[in-house]
């Protein structure tokens, strides 16, 4: 896997994969960018969420399971210091669903946490405390 990171202006910077995929960066004003695109810090936190997601939703769509809405928050605390790394992240899944169960759901979001979600495992071996819970909504 390759990627490269490339400044356009300011604290402005383009990060591209192989496939031409751009995810744009900022930084807030307080260190000299404009705050026009997400930091790489929330980034990683909406990286966290788009991997523990694509899990949960193939593993929910694999037990045959409707999906009419799906969103997780998520919500950090960094560290007073620098380097201001993550301390604990929260994740609030919530599934609207006709058929699901919470059981469904929640097992999920285990099998996520702990075999696949990659990033979710790279935090945790760093240090970061993550933690989860969920919301089941029938339609």
């Amino acid at each position: 896997m390759k990627v490269e990171v490339k400044l356009l202006e300011k604290m402005k910077l383009a990060g591209s994969n192989e496939n031409g995929k751009v995810t744009y960066f900022d930084a807030y004003s307080t260190s000299g960018g404009d705050a026009e695109y997400a930091s790489p810090m929330e980034v990683l936190l909406q990286s966290l969420a788009g991997c523990t997601a694509m899990d949960v939703l193939s593993i929910i769509r694999k037990k045959r399971k409707s999906i009419s809405a799906f969103k997780i928050y998520v919500d950090a605390v960094q560290s007073e210091e620098h380097p201001r790394v993550f301390t604990k992240i929260h994740l609030m899944y919530e599934l609207v669903s006709e058929d699901a169960q919470i059981e469904d759901l929640d097992r999920a979001i285990d099998l996520s946490m702990e075999k696949y979600c990659s990033v979710s495992r790279m935090l945790k071996n760093g240090g970061v405390k993550v933690t989860w819970a969920s919301v089941l909504k029938g339609e």
